[in-house]
C-alpha cells in the first residue's frame, strides 16, 4: 500500500517537471519518453503491490480457517466427551436401579421367610405349653409314686435333700477357702515386692570401695631417707611396732601403707603422718606417736558410732555398743563398709516397718546391730551373728533385737517379723548392684552378656543398650536390612535366648527399634 502511494506521488512529480518544460522542444521528448518509462515502473510496482496484498489477504483467510477448523474440532472432542460421560452416568443409574430391585426382592424373600419362622414359633410355643401341663401332672404322680416306693413323706424327703446341699456347701466352701487362701498369698507377695520397691527407692547411700593399701603424700623427697633411718633401722621399728609393711618405691613424694587390717593400717597412716610433720623420725618417737594414735582411732571409732546413730535416729544405746559399732567403721565384707551396710539397712529396715504399721524403732534397732558381732569375730569363738547377739543381749538390748541380731542368717529359727525385715534389707543392702565387689563383676558380666546375645546373634542389627540395671534391653536395627516384621522376631528370638542362656531375677524386657526418616526441603 505505501509503495502505491510512494508511485503516485513521483507521477505527479514527474508530469509537474514535464508542464514546465513543455516549451522546450528538446526537452519535451526527453521528458516524455522519461514519463512513459516511470509510468511503466509505477504501474509494475502497483502490480507487485496488489499482488502482495492477495498473498497477505490469502495467508490471512488460511489462518482463519486453521483456527475455525480447530476450534470446531475442539468442540467435537468437547461434545463427544459430555455424551460419553452422560452415556456412563445412564449405565450406573441403570445398574444401581438394578441392584435396588434385587434388593428389594431379597428383603420381601426375607420377609416371607420371617412370617413363616414366626408361624412355626407359635406352633411350637402351644406344643411346648401342652408338654409343660402334661409333665407338671406326671411330676405330680411321680411325686407319689416315689413316696410309696421309698416309704418317705416330702418333708422327709425335703430334709434329706438340705442335708446334701449342706454338705456340698461345705465341701463348695472349702475350695473357696483355698482360693481365698492363694489369692490372699499371692497379693501378699505382691506387697511385700511393692514395700521392698518403695524402701530402695527411698534409701540413696553413698558407695565407697574400700582397699588394703593407703597412700600417704610426703612433703619432699628427702623425707623418704628420713623414714627409712640409718640402716633401716626406723622402718623396721615402724613395722614391727604397727603391724603394716611400709612401701617405699619410686612413686615421687608418697609411700604406701600395706595391711588387710583396716584399724592397724589407719593407725599407722595417723603415726607416720604425725612423725612426717613433726620430723622427729626415732625409734622412742615412733613408738610414742604411735601410743597416741591408737587412742585417737578409738575416739574416732565412739565419734563414728554416734554418727551412725545420729544418722538412723536412735538416741540411746550402751557406750560399748556405740564402741563396737564405731570400730565397723574400718572394717569391709567384700569390699563394702560394714558401718555404711549397717546404717543403709537400718534405714531400709525402717521404712519396710512403717508400711507394715511395726515399731519402726525395734526394727532399726536390730539392723542396725546385726552385724556387730564381726568387731568381735577374732577375738570371740562363733558365728557373727551369735557372738552378737550374745553382746547385745549382755548389753541390755530388747529380746526382739537380740533375735533379730542371731536369726539374721538362719542360725536361729526366725519368729518375729522385724527378723525377716533385718534379713531382707540385709539382702537389699548387700545386692544390689555395685554394692559389693564381687555383685559389681557378676553385674557387669551380665550386662555385657545381654548386649552380646542381642548384637552377635543376629543380623541387620546396628546398636544394642543393656538399660535399667540390666532390666531392658533396646536393640537398635537397620531400617533397611530389617522390616517391622523381622523386627518382631528378632525381639521374640531374642527373648527366647536370654531365657535359655542366662539366670536373673525377675524379667527382662526387649525392645527392637525400627526407625524410618523421610527429608524433604522447602525452597
Amino acid at each position: 500500500m505505501l509503495s502505491v502511494v510512494l508511485g503516485a506521488a513521483l507521477f505527479v512529480s514527474l508530469v509537474l517537471l514535464a508542464v514546465v518544460f513543455l516549451r522546450r522542444p528538446a526537452l519535451r521528448r526527453s521528458a516524455e519518453a522519461e514519463l512513459r518509462g516511470l509510468r511503466e515502473q509505477a504501474l509494475r510496482e502497483g502490480e507487485e503491490a496488489a499482488a502482495r496484498l492477495r498473498d497477505e489477504a490469502r495467508e490471512e483467510a488460511a489462518r482463519a480457517r486453521g483456527q475455525m477448523e480447530e476450534q470446531a474440532r475442539a468442540l467435537r472432542e468437547e461434545a463427544r466427551e459430555r455424551l460419553e460421560d452422560v452415556e456412563r452416568r445412564a449405565r450406573r443409574l441403570a445398574e444401581r436401579e438394578q441392584r435396588l430391585d434385587q434388593e428389594a426382592e431379597r428383603l420381601e424373600a426375607r420377609r416371607a421367610e420371617l412370617e413363616k419362622r414366626r408361624a412355626g414359633l407359635a406352633e411350637r410355643s402351644a406344643a411346648l405349653d401342652g408338654r409343660e401341663a402334661a409333665l407338671g401332672t406326671a411330676e405330680a404322680e411321680r411325686a407319689v409314686a416315689l413316696e410309696r416306693v421309698a416309704g418317705l413323706t416330702a418333708e422327709q424327703a425335703r430334709a434329706e435333700l438340705v442335708a446334701q446341699i449342706r454338705d456340698q456347701a461345705k465341701r463348695e466352701a472349702a475350695l473357696t477357702v483355698r482360693e481365698i487362701e492363694g489369692q490372699a498369698r499371692e497379693e501378699g507377695e505382691a506387697r511385700a515386692r511393692k514395700i521392698v520397691t518403695m524402701a530402695v527407692q527411698r534409701v540413696a547411700s553413698e558407695q565407697t570401695t574400700e582397699s588394703v593399701v593407703s597412700v600417704l603424700h610426703l612433703p619432699h623427697e628427702e623425707m623418704k631417707g628420713r623414714i627409712i633411718g640409718r640402716e633401716g633401722r626406723n622402718i623396721r621399728t615402724f613395722e614391727s611396732v604397727t603391724g603394716v609393711n611400709l612401701i617405699i618405691d619410686d612413686t615421687p613424694e608418697a609411700v604406701l601403707l600395706s595391711c588387710f587390717d583396716p584399724v592397724r593400717r589407719e593407725v599407722a597412716r595417723l603415726t607416720l603422718e604425725q612423725l612426717v610433720l613433726d620430723g622427729r623420725i626415732h625409734p622412742h618417737r615412733i613408738e610414742e606417736i604411735y601410743e597416741h594414735s591408737l587412742a585417737e582411732v578409738e575416739n574416732l571409732c565412739v565419734r563414728a558410732g554416734e554418727d551412725a546413730l545420729v544418722e538412723v535416729g536412735i538416741t540411746e544405746m550402751h557406750p560399748e555398743l556405740i564402741a563396737l559399732l564405731g570400730r565397723l567403721r574400718y572394717r569391709t565384707s567384700y569390699g563394702q563398709n560394714v558401718l555404711k551396710h549397717l546404717v543403709e539397712s537400718a534405714h531400709l529396715a525402717g521404712l519396710m516397718a512403717a508400711e507394715l504399721r511395726l515399731p519402726v524403732d525395734t526394727a532399726k534397732r536390730g539392723t542396725l546391730l546385726h552385724d556387730v558381732g564381726k568387731a568381735l569375730t577374732h577375738e570371740v569363738e562363733g558365728s557373727h551373728a551369735l557372738v552378737g547377739a550374745e553382746v547385745a543381749r549382755r548389753y541390755g538390748e530388747h529380746e526382739d533385737v537380740v533375735h533379730a541380731i542371731e536369726s539374721h542368717h538362719n542360725e536361729v529359727e526366725v519368729r518375729t517379723v522385724e527378723a525377716v525385715l533385718t534379713q531382707a534389707a540385709d539382702a537389699i543392702s548387700g545386692g544390689r548392684p555395685g554394692a559389693r565387689r564381687e555383685s559389681l563383676e557378676a553385674y557387669v558380666q551380665r550386662l555385657e552378656e545381654l548386649e552380646r546375645i542381642a548384637k552377635d546373634t543376629h543380623e541387620g542389627v546396628e546398636k544394642v543398650f543393656a538399660m535399667q540395671a540390666g532390666r531392658e534391653i533396646r536393640v537398635m536395627v537397620k531400617p533397611g536390612a530389617v522390616d517391622d516384621v523381622q523386627a518382631q522376631i528378632i525381639a521374640r528370638d531374642i527373648a527366647k535366648q536370654v531365657e535359655d542362656e542366662l539366670t536373673y531375677p525377675g524379667q527382662i524386657r526387649v525392645t527392637v527399634v525400627r526407625e524410618s526418616r523421610a527429608t524433604e526441603y522447602a525452597r
